[in-house]
Parts: structure tokens; sequence; C-alpha cells
């Protein structure tokens, strides 16, 4: 588990570059590369280019679980968070509840006061539409 978690952290880490300082992943993920090793990377390497070929996708996602919000105007930190988990749960096949807990976790670590639970809120919506869908 431990290194999951750190993949999800490097993943955070190259994904934010690319959200906010619009570096290119496969640059993001050269200049992370030293970060991790073996197993947490090749994770980390998955979730960055599954998410970045996906953004547009998993953003509309989103936006339909945003009330009065834009994603725009998400910190970023959340933002990178929201789109990492989507893409972890749509096409990784992590079970939900390991998704949304380490989700909060890291919006805990690295957001602000209030993105643990706004997180955790956005991700149980989109869950739970999903398994009404199905």
């Amino acid at each position: 588990m431990k290194t999951r978690r750190r993949s999800r952290e490097l993943a955070l880490q190259v994904l934010f570059q690319h959200d906010v300082g619009r570096v290119p992943v496969d640059e993001a993920l050269a200049i992370a590369r030293s970060g991790g090793s073996g197993a947490e990377w090749t994770m980390a390497e998955a979730l960055c280019t599954g998410t970045a070929l996906h953004v547009e996708e998993l953003d509309r996602i989103i936006e339909r679980h945003l009330s009065d919000w834009t994603l725009d105007r998400l910190a970023s930190a959340d933002r990178v968070i929201l789109r990492m988990a989507l893409y972890e749960l749509r096409y990784m096949g992590t079970p939900p509840g390991v998704v949304i807990s380490e989700a909060v976790e890291l919006a805990k670590r690295y957001g602000t006061g209030e993105s643990g639970r706004f997180v955790n809120g956005v991700l149980g919506a989109i869950v739970r539409e999903g398994s009404r869908a199905g």
C-alpha cells in the first residue's frame, strides 16, 4: 500500500507541474523520474499519462458534479487530485473506496483546509452516479 500511495504522490506532483506550469507531461515525468523507482514509478507514470490523455473526458465528468463552481475556479491541487482519482476509478480498476480514501488523504496533505471534504463529496457523487447508471 505504501508503494501505491507514493505512486499517487509522484503522479500528483507531475500532473500539478503540467496543470499549473503548463509543463508537457513527458517533460514533467522526466524531471520527476529521480523521485521514484520500480513499481511506484510504473503506477505513477500510468496515472500521469492516462490522466493527461483523458483530461477532457475527466473534466466533463467532474464539472457535472460541481455545484456553483467551475473547474477553473478550483484550487489547482484539488483539480489535479480529482482528475487523477477519476482516471484511476475509470481505467485502472482500483476499488472506489480505496481511490476515494487515497484522494482525500492527498487533498488533506496538499490542498486547503476544505479540500478533503470537497474531494470526498465530488468523488462520492461520481461513484454513486456510476452505480445507478450500471
